[in-house]
């Protein structure tokens, strides 16, 4: 059986690293979509406008298969990547880490540049709290209202979450599950002759 659940973090958080004059403002958010970090990254650099840089790294979805690494002027690969590698290191997604710094006057070098960014991150972490979450899908199924005992009986039995329900002559729900329970319940489902059950996404 597939790994269903991945760590992520309840709420925003902050951290702060200082080197030599520079600050490193860190906020760790929970993300579920680019379009929402977009937002947040707006809204950093709004209220963050006079900071010299604003890096960052994310990643997203339950397989982490998406994720970016910015630099937003620094030297190659000094800011994005550290960030990036705290986030694989402490195997979190659907994080976004954002660090604001203020240049202080006195260049740190690539060394020092990682080492700042890393323990930015590493503090803005130490400072969030790490949750545990399932990764759930969501089905639609759809049915003849006589067979709509049948079905309410397999949700019932297995306590599952229902919505978008339409109970006329051809009936139609959505429900949520964990994914590992999800073959059992799609086998008692389909099971049943004459209803149909459609994946429709993962949460």
């Amino acid at each position: 059986m597939s790994k269903d659940t991945y760590l992520t973090i309840a709420q925003k958080a902050e951290g702060i690293y200082k080197e030599k004059g520079s600050k490193f403002i860190a906020f760790a958010f929970p993300v579920k979509t680019e379009n929402e970090v977009k937002g947040v990254l707006k809204d950093i650099k709004k209220e963050y406008f006079d900071a010299r840089h604003h890096t960052y790294a994310y990643i997203l979805g339950a397989e982490k298969s998406l994720f970016r690494m910015n630099d937003d002027g620094e030297p190659s690969s000094t800011a994005g990547r550290p960030i990036y590698g705290q986030l694989v290191s402490r195997d979190l997604t659907d994080v976004l880490v954002v660090v604001v710094r203020y240049f202080g006057g006195t260049k740190l070098g690539v060394s020092g540049l990682i080492k700042a960014y890393k323990q930015a991150t590493i503090d803005v972490f130490n400072n969030a709290t790490i949750i545990e979450k399932t990764i759930d899908e969501v089905y639609g199924v759809s049915f003849e209202y006589l067979l709509l005992n049948d079905v309410m009986k397999v949700l019932k039995e297995f306590d599952i979450v229902q919505s978008n329900h339409r109970f006329e002559n051809s009936c139609y729900l959505e429900f949520t599950i964990r994914r590992s329970n999800a073959e059992r319940v799609l086998g008692n489902l389909n099971s049943i002759v004459g209803v149909s059950v459609e994946f429709l996404r993962r949460i």
